[in-house]
């Protein structure tokens, strides 16, 4: 399972749609696709399209999203204790914290936020 960080979805779904191939090539190559509720939250609260929205939903639907969860709350404590200057970073913490409880890797455009989280697998 490939999870998406909000970086990886906006530049897959908005114009100039620069890493949308990447996006569709992971699928083709037989990936589940993932987003945690806290990149769906950064999408939404972004100045999406109505088409923009409708790409979302019909390749990582709203409903699907991968909720923040206690266990997820756990493992973002715990990364909090080990990378620098965690209280900048709480919503990647959030994010790669979600992704790991799902045992997922995680397909940024942001590498260098995610590169000291343990255990963590960056996709490109």
């Amino acid at each position: 399972m490939i999870h998406l960080d909000t970086s990886a979805l906006v530049d897959a779904l908005v114009p100039p749609h620069r890493s949308f191939d990447r996006l569709m090539s992971f699928v083709e190559d037989g990936h589940r696709l993932g987003i945690s509720t806290l990149v769906l939250y950064e999408w939404l609260r972004g100045p999406r399209t109505v088409a923009e929205r409708l790409a979302q939903e019909q390749i990582l639907p709203a409903a699907a999203a991968v909720p923040f969860d206690a266990e997820a709350a756990a493992r973002a404590a715990e990364i909090c204790e080990v990378v620098s200057r965690p209280r900048a970073r709480q919503a990647d913490i959030a994010i790669a914290a979600c992704a790991l409880v799902q045992g997922a890797a995680l397909w940024t455009l942001n590498e260098r936020d995610f590169a000291d989280v343990p255990e963590l697998e960056i996709v490109q």
